[in-house]
């Protein structure tokens, strides 16, 4: 379809300012993080490194970077493993109520995070008695790392053939080796950009972990939260912000290159 001149101009336009709509804020924040000022002053009075020497020393801040990091690694791992596995039983099986274990695969990601927080939060501290640690974390987190795992190999699996698993069969394999050797190779790149996106979705979250959290345990967002009214840790606050930033945007940016890369070369490709 050919689009008029006046069109592209509108849609530039509007593309700039949606960009602009996202991305200003975040801007500011970078702007702030080299400020010498202590609180929020715009413009900036001055500029200054100082508060990212601070940033790399405080010891609260290090430890909730690596509780997150330990989470989100540990959710994704969970969320890896079923969102695969109930990947390949919705698209690769026919059974009755297919389509509703689907819906409600990918339910918990539209669920409001507080409702989620407060239902697994009464089903651990009073339904099963649990106390509120990093398991209760790992296992909140993966209930919605699940959905973003799940989405991207049923869209893959949905796109492959399933020719070449039945033609492995027909030559004898058992079905761990198909899928070892068939089906993994062909839900790679679709399995690592689910991950990383997973892992992205975690290392993020605050409303749920703040109801799953145990007493004493921090992760970097709650840690931000927390700091984020004290005068003394603002400046902090926003190199903490900054850092985050980054760590969010490399495992999204992979993410999205490994899709796009998957769509230009077009379906499935057989193993070695």
């Amino acid at each position: 379809m050919r689009l008029s001149s006046g069109t592209h101009l509108l849609l530039r336009i509007g593309t700039g300012f949606t960009l602009a709509f996202i991305y200003i804020p975040l801007v500011i924040v970078v702007i702030y993080a080299f400020s010498e000022a202590r609180t929020f002053e715009w413009p900036p009075p001055g500029w200054t490194l100082e508060w990212f020497e601070k940033a790399l020393n405080n010891a609260g801040a290090r430890d909730a970077l690596w509780y997150s990091v330990k989470v989100g690694l540990l959710a994704t791992g969970v969320a890896m493993i079923l969102g695969t596995l109930a990947s390949l039983a919705v698209a690769r099986h026919r059974f009755f109520g297919r389509e509703t274990i689907s819906f409600l695969v990918i339910l918990p990601i539209a669920l409001p995070g507080i409702v989620t927080g407060i239902a697994l939060n009464s089903t651990f501290t009073q339904v099963l008695g649990i106390p509120l640690s990093i398991l209760t974390i790992v296992i909140a987190h993966a209930t919605f790392c699940i959905v973003v795992v799940y989405n991207n190999a049923v869209a893959r699996l949905r796109r492959m053939s399933s020719s070449f698993e039945e033609a492995s069969a027909d030559l004898g394999a058992t079905p761990w080796y198909t899928f070892r050797h068939v089906t993994l190779p062909n839900m790679r790149s679709a399995l690592v950009a689910g991950a990383l996106l997973a892992f992205a979705l975690s290392f993020d979250e605050i409303i749920v972990t703040t109801f799953t959290v145990g007493v004493g345990d921090e992760t970097l967002p709650i840690w931000i939260l927390n700091n984020f009214s004290r005068p003394n840790q603002l400046p902090i606050v926003n190199v903490v912000a900054v850092f985050v930033i980054l760590i969010s945007i490399i495992p999204v940016y992979l993410a999205h290159k490994l899709s796009s890369e998957v769509d230009a070369g077009g379906g499935a490709h057989t193993a070695p």
